[in-house]
């Protein structure tokens, strides 16, 4: 046992036994067979779901390390790649050494597909693959854990109540990324704030840096603390957000009665609209690693918030959007090669986003329009 075991990823040597324990399990069975067939998962689920533990069986013959499992998994994100964007770009990679573990904090728009992207983008340019932080609220069941843990990701305790368990809890995690970074040379991804910018406002909580630093000597300088985690900005953005009327609908509840209740498995279909809704071309743009002499976590907040703003790749729905809400954006440079915004060079994109909006609830509109206007706001004010 060591002192992580409790939110740790799986090693290779538990990788074959957590397997054989999930294609088990008939609940694994009858979620795939709802994602993927989700008409016929009800009155054919009695043939469906035998066909389909045989069909992983057979793909995870032989897996047995972490490495093997994620050469699965890209299979599957490749698939996905293929069939659910139309371009994956990324930028600044250059800038940063394959042979140095970093601590990428990101913004947050996806619950599965920002770090899926992050580690895409890592792994075909020879960077090694993340240890990804995950909330234990989006592990409602066993089989969800032992998938994501068997994915390298390890567990941020956010169900603990109690003050002292959470501090427990907040040391404990801030430790073991230290330990990851320093002593295992591993990839961190982490997001910025809690939960998702529904909203399309990426704002660092300055609570998250708090977290990271609580291992930190006190003997030693809070800035050198802060530069020994390398920490990196990520800036990830989707030309269309395959969640959007969702996020606004949650957002319209909260501003007409106050308050929104999640049902039980909202965060599961969530996950499974972001892995198979369309979602255009997406960028990946990785800032430059934190060296500054930062005197607080306000601090780097602010300067992580700064990158994650001015390096954001936008797109002609942004650039739509903002126009719509009443900006002038045909100063900004658009996509990857950084092209100047012109509306008439652009008829085929307004076209499809106009249809896109049309086909949002009217209440929820204005909302959905300010969530792919605002990284278009923020990165005017990073300038």
């Amino acid at each position: 046992m060591t002192d992580f075991d409790d939110i740790r990823p799986y090693n290779d040597d538990e990788v074959r036994p957590v397997l054989d324990r999930i294609l088990a399990d008939p609940e694994l069975a009858d979620a795939v067979a709802k994602l993927k067939f989700p008409r016929l998962a009800g009155p054919l689920g009695f043939i469906l779901r035998p066909l389909i533990r045989r069909v992983m069986a057979r793909q995870l013959a032989g897996v047995d390390s972490v490495d093997k499992f994620q050469l699965v998994v890209e299979k599957y994100m490749r698939h996905m790649i293929e069939t659910t964007t139309t371009r994956l770009t990324n930028s600044g990679l250059d800038k940063l050494d394959p042979n140095e573990a970093y601590l990428f904090v990101s913004n947050h728009r996806d619950i599965a597909m920002d770090p899926a992207f992050v580690n895409w983008s890592l792994y075909h340019e020879g960077f090694k693959t993340l240890r990804i932080a995950i909330g234990d609220n989006l592990l409602t069941k066993e089989y969800v854990s032992d998938l994501m843990r068997l994915n390298k990701s390890f567990i941020v305790k956010r169900s603990v109540k109690s003050p002292r368990e959470k501090l427990k809890a907040a040391k404990k995690l801030s430790a073991y990324i230290f330990h990851s970074l320093t002593e295992d040379k591993a990839n961190i991804w982490i997001a910025q704030r809690e939960g998702r910018a529904k909203d399309g406002n990426d704002e660092t909580n300055s609570a998250v840096v708090g977290m990271l630093t609580l291992n930190r000597p006190k003997s030693q300088d809070f800035a050198d603390y802060v530069r020994s985690l390398k920490i990196v900005p990520v800036s990830i953005s989707y030309e269309q957000d395959p969640c959007d009327s969702a996020k606004a609908h949650e957002l319209h509840a909260q501003r007409t009665t106050g308050a929104y209740e999640k049902g039980d498995q909202e965060d599961v279909q969530s996950i499974a609209k972001g892995i198979a809704g369309q979602k255009g071309h997406v960028h990946v743009a990785f800032g430059d690693v934190l060296q500054g002499d930062f005197a607080d976590s306000e601090a780097v907040a602010a300067e992580i918030d700064r990158q994650v703003w001015a390096k954001q790749v936008l797109h002609p729905s942004n650039c739509f959007a903002y126009e719509a809400r009443g900006g002038e954006p045909r100063a900004l440079p658009y996509s990857d090669k950084a092209r100047p915004f012109e509306p008439s060079d652009l008829r085929d994109e307004r076209a499809r986003f106009d249809l896109h909006i049309a086909g949002v609830p009217s209440e929820y509109r204005d909302i959905v329009l300010d969530m792919y206007a605002n990284p278009v706001r923020n990165k005017l004010k990073a300038q």
